[in-house]
């Protein structure tokens, strides 16, 4: 019996004895408003509930009364063994062996898809994340992105939303002018201008723009820097791409913003110009001194935002809202954008961007800010000369150990990363000790082939084992850790539920036989075992899979 089971059993022993004492005072109650908790101990049972609390007052009875009333309908369903009632009215649920044990065979069944759940279903959602600007490589802080954003993906997902990841390119603007000037210098061989790029990545996009236009110097000046800055646009571009791709990081979509400014071939009016008239019919744009400004003070914003300059030049804030705004159009009715430690003051703008658009500010966007990470030990990018390439870090400390380390803790918080210890195959190590309990369920799975021990045969009622109790009783949590971590946007939170995982698997290997000892026959206990060992390894690497980490069979 899985909690979603149970909360519902809960619920058809609630209703009836919640409506004999006041009719209509459970009128659409759910299963879902009636959470079952795992107990801290296990010797108050397998789940937990807090429901006579919660309704005591809207039946008008005595909490620990009415616990003891749905404590002994509970005690009929089939698969409890017993309830308890404590102190003011909790209510601890202790399943029978069988009962508690059919969750092996049910993770094995389901497979991959374990975990999944409905609990997005219906969101359509636009996740925006790393948007590094194309004119040079990818830093530590676009790597701490880049994990948790595609962890997130991943979660969201697994839990039944429609979403799309997308990177938003900054290719306009005069960073991109910038860029050009110093590729071009280097193709002339001359030095960076004053306000270049530096880093030899600049001379070796020079070889590789000059490499596919031989002829480059023989163009005009205006044709060189055009040319120049397009094509390194390019091979940087695809460049990031490809980090991010052996980073196991995957964009549906690369919005270039571009297509903003972009007129028609008539010159009809660009996104941007749209946007601006968009936000006047809303009613929250006006005119004052030449330019046009949208009124985000009404929304919280802390100051009104010029959008379109008294020369006529657009803000960046005029692209930010057309960007929002085409998102809208593409049918994204949820976007969340994931921002680096230096865009706090983003927060309100973009928020005050949703308002004045017409959108609700509070459901239809998200704004997370990622706070620093730092490795010790590491070196400056040779290429780059001023940045810790993701590159770099991924070739030293490896993809697996520097995705689950940066999924590992809440985006909020300040990261120091230890190379030493996340290359180390010890415990120490939070991704290997993970894995490595991976590793270790297809060893006993191996050897228990060997040892003519298979799942012909499954009899639950068999584990009764204190640790096999705690396993399953954690196994069970994973569709509701991935539902939960979904909900809040926190990817940490399966990282440190594996870590529990594996540590409940590691020392239920130490105490219970897959294998029998010396000449002892095969019996259905160890072939039931074998069903609970591959449960585990399954929900691992499940879990490991919505981290975008490896599950190695063998280490």
């Amino acid at each position: 019996m899985d909690p979603e089971a149970l909360s519902l059993a809960l619920l058809d022993v609630v209703t009836p004895l919640a409506e004999a004492r006041r009719a209509g005072s459970t009128a659409g109650l759910t299963a879902s408003d009636l959470p079952l908790e795992r107990p801290k101990n296990r010797d108050h049972g397998d789940w937990a509930s807090n429901a006579a609390l919660k309704l005591a007052k809207a039946v008008g009875a005595n909490p620990r009364e009415f616990a003891a009333e749905i404590a002994a309908g509970l005690e009929q369903v089939d698969g409890v063994a017993s309830v308890e009632v404590a102190g003011p009215g909790f209510i601890n649920i202790r399943l029978d062996a069988a009962a508690a044990g059919a969750l092996a065979k049910s993770i094995v069944d389901s497979g991959a898809a374990f975990g999944s759940n409905e609990s997005q279903r219906g969101n359509t959602i636009n996740l925006e994340f790393v948007s590094a600007n194309p004119t040079g490589p990818m830093h530590i802080g676009h790597t701490r992105w880049a994990a948790l954003g595609d962890a997130m993906a991943r979660l969201l997902l697994a839990s039944g939303a429609t979403l799309v990841r997308e990177f938003y390119v900054n290719d306009a603007g005069a960073q991109m002018d910038r860029f050009g000037r110093s590729v071009l210098a280097a193709v002339k061989g001359e030095p960076t201008p004053e306000d270049g790029y530096p880093g030899s990545y600049i001379d070796d996009l020079a070889q590789r723009v000059t490499a596919a236009v031989p002829d480059l110097l023989h163009k005009t000046a205006d044709e060189q820097l055009v040319i120049a800055r397009d094509r390194a646009y390019e091979l940087q571009l695809g460049d990031l791409q490809a980090s991010l791709e052996k980073f196991n990081v995957h964009f549906d979509v690369f919005f270039s913003e571009r297509v903003l400014h972009a007129r028609g071939e008539h010159d009809e009016p660009s996104l941007v110009d749209e946007a601006v008239e968009r936000l006047r019919e809303q009613g929250h744009v006006f005119d004052d001194e030449g330019a046009v400004w949208v009124r985000t003070t009404d929304f919280g914003d802390d100051k009104d935002r010029v959008i379109r300059r008294s020369n006529g030049e657009y803000t960046y804030f005029a692209a930010d809202a057309a960007y929002y705004l085409n998102k809208g159009d593409r049918g994204f009715a949820h976007k969340i954008y994931l921002l680096g430690a230096d865009h706090h003051g983003y927060v309100h703008r973009l928020k005050a961007l949703a308002g004045a658009a017409g959108d609700d500010p509070e459901k239809d966007i998200e704004v997370l800010i990622g706070q620093l990470v730092s490795v010790n030990g590491a070196r400056l990018s040779k290429r780059a000369g001023n940045i810790i390439e993701l590159d770099d870090l991924r070739d030293w400390i490896g993809t697996d150990a520097l995705r689950y380390s940066l999924a590992r803790y809440p985006a909020d918080s300040p990261l120091t990363l230890d190379p030493e210890i996340l290359r180390k195959r010890t415990n120490d190590n939070p991704v290997f000790y993970v894995q490595y309990a991976h590793a270790r369920t297809h060893n006993v799975a191996r050897n228990a082939a060997q040892s003519g021990v298979d799942r012909s045969a499954f009899a639950p009622e068999l584990l009764t084992h204190e640790t096999e109790s705690a396993l399953l009783g954690a196994l069970q949590e994973f569709p509701r850790t991935v539902a939960f971590a979904a909900e809040v946007r926190e990817p940490h939170r399966v990282a440190r539920y594996l870590e529990e995982l594996a540590g409940l698997y590691h020392r239920w290997y130490d105490n219970c036989r897959v294998i029998p000892l010396g000449d002892e026959p095969v019996e259905d206990l160890h072939r039931t075992r074998l069903w609970l060992n591959d449960a585990t390894g399954q929900v691992l690497r499940n879990g490991l899979d919505l981290l975008g980490v490896s599950a190695p069979e063998r280490m």
